[in-house]
């Protein structure tokens, strides 16, 4: 979801940062694996270690979440593509599932955004044993399509979310956001959503298949 269908990665980043300043510290390329598609409460620990508690965890994750939420809300806009590739696939009769490390309650603000009904379901951060980049989301999700993880392909923009898919053993189309992210067996690297269509998700079952 963020960063892949909706412009919200940056956004993201920015309240990490924004949060991090509060707390007398600057965000750089190190800081990168722990805010760009991880969980609220993982990008609180990060900063609260960094920071060597001067504030409580539970406050920098509700700071955080507030913050996001507003930004979300009054800035969420679908990327490149984003629309028209959902509503190819459903009148091509392929089932989707919106998959997300944010918390329900910023998935359900991107969800009225792009239009519940281009989604069969959606999970959450916290609505699986473990988020991202373990593989329970993405196995979660498969299960609720009633499929299996090689007739699936996932499309994600950071390295914890290429690494949940790959983990659930579902292939990957990687559109990278503020993260370099570099082919692979399995796995298709394009520039936005505007380079994929149902030829090249195809074409990554058959690869898998062979």
């Amino acid at each position: 979801m963020d960063g892949t269908l909706v412009d919200t990665e940056g956004l993201w980043w920015q309240t990490a940062e924004e949060e991090a300043a509060r707390l007398g510290l600057t965000l750089g390329d190190e800081d990168v694996p722990d805010v760009l598609g991880q969980a609220v409460e993982h990008t609180a620990g990060h900063l609260y270690r960094r920071c060597n508690g001067i504030r409580s965890e539970a406050a920098i994750a509700t700071a955080l979440d507030a913050r996001f939420v507003e930004l979300v809300a009054h800035q969420v806009v679908p990327l490149p593509g984003a629309l028209e590739l959902l509503d190819r696939l459903a009148a091509a009769g392929v089932a989707t599932a919106l998959v997300s490390a944010s918390p329900r309650h910023v998935v359900d603000l991107v969800l009225d955004a792009l239009g519940r009904r281009r989604f069969v379901t959606s999970f959450a951060a916290g609505e699986t044993p473990r988020t991202k980049p373990a593989p329970d989301p993405y196995l979660a999700a498969v299960a609720a399509l009633g499929a299996s993880p090689d007739l699936c392909v996932a499309v994600e923009d950071t390295p914890t979310g290429v690494a949940s898919a790959e983990a659930a053993g579902v292939a990957v189309v990687a559109v990278p956001s503020l993260t370099p992210i570099l082919p692979a067996p399995g796995r298709a690297v394009v520039r936005s959503l505007l380079d994929v269509d149902l030829s090249l998700l195809q074409g990554l079952l058959d690869s898998e298949a062979a």
